[in-house]
C-alpha cells in the first residue's frame, strides 16, 4: 500500500492520501486528544506526542503538528500509523452509544431567520459546490454555521483551522464569491 502526502497552505499540516475512502460521508475534526478517543486512528496519531490535530476527509487524513515541530521527524511515524491502520482494514471509529454525543453550544447561537430561507439556501449551495471542494484540496473543510443580518458565519476545520492564510481565504475568496452571487451577504466571519 502506498500513502501519498501533499503539502497544505498550513505549514504545520500535511495531507495524507491512503488511496481509498476514509469517510463515506461528511468529515471529522479532532482538535484534542480527548476528542480523538472516538477513533483508534486519531488517538494513535495524537499518541505520537507532536500531533495537535487530526482531520478525516472523504479520501484523506490531515495531520497537524505543534508549532516548531519539524515534519522530517514526525512524518515517518505518521505514515507508519496510517499504513498499519489502513492495511489492516481497522475501523475508523470505536463502537459506542449516542450518550457521548453533544452539540457544542456555539452552534446553538446561530439560528437562521425563516425569512432568510432562500438566501441561506443559496449560501449553502455555493459552499457545498464551490467552496468545500476547494478547501478539501487543501486538507480541510468549511462548515456553514449561520446567517444573520448580512453576515455569514463559517467554521474552518482541518488544515484550514490554524492556517496562516485562512483569513485571506475567508475574506478575499469566500466573502467575494458569496457577495457576488448573493447580494444580501455583506461579510463573512470565522467562528
Amino acid at each position: 500500500m502506498l500513502i501519498e502526502t501533499e503539502a497544505t497552505p498550513n505549514p504545520a499540516t500535511l495531507k495524507f492520501l491512503p488511496g481509498r475512502t476514509v469517510m463515506d460521508a461528511g468529515t471529522r475534526d479532532f482538535a484534542t486528544p480527548e476528542e480523538a478517543e472516538a477513533s483508534p486512528l486519531a488517538e494513535t496519531l495524537f499518541g505520537l506526542g507532536d500531533v495537535t490535530g487530526v482531520f478525516f476527509g472523504r479520501d484523506f487524513v490531515s495531520v497537524t503538528v505543534a508549532p516548531g515541530v519539524d515534519w522530517v521527524h514526525v512524518k515517518p511515524d505518521v505514515l507508519a500509523v496510517l499504513l498499519d491502520h489502513f492495511s489492516a482494514n481497522m475501523p475508523l471509529f470505536r463502537q459506542g452509544s449516542a450518550a457521548g454525543i453533544a452539540v457544542p453550544s456555539a452552534d446553538a447561537a446561530f439560528t437562521d431567520n425563516p425569512e432568510d430561507a432562500d438566501i441561506v439556501a443559496q449560501i449553502r449551495e455555493l459552499i457545498e459546490t464551490r467552496v468545500r471542494p476547494a478547501v478539501a484540496n487543501d486538507g480541510g473543510d468549511i462548515v456553514y454555521r449561520g446567517f444573520d443580518q448580512g453576515k455569514v458565519y463559517l467554521q474552518m476545520q482541518g488544515a484550514c483551522s490554524g492556517c496562516p492564510s485562512s483569513s485571506a481565504t475567508l475574506k478575499q475568496g469566500i466573502e467575494q464569491l458569496l457577495k457576488y452571487y448573493v447580494p444580501e451577504v455583506t461579510e463573512v466571519r470565522a467562528v
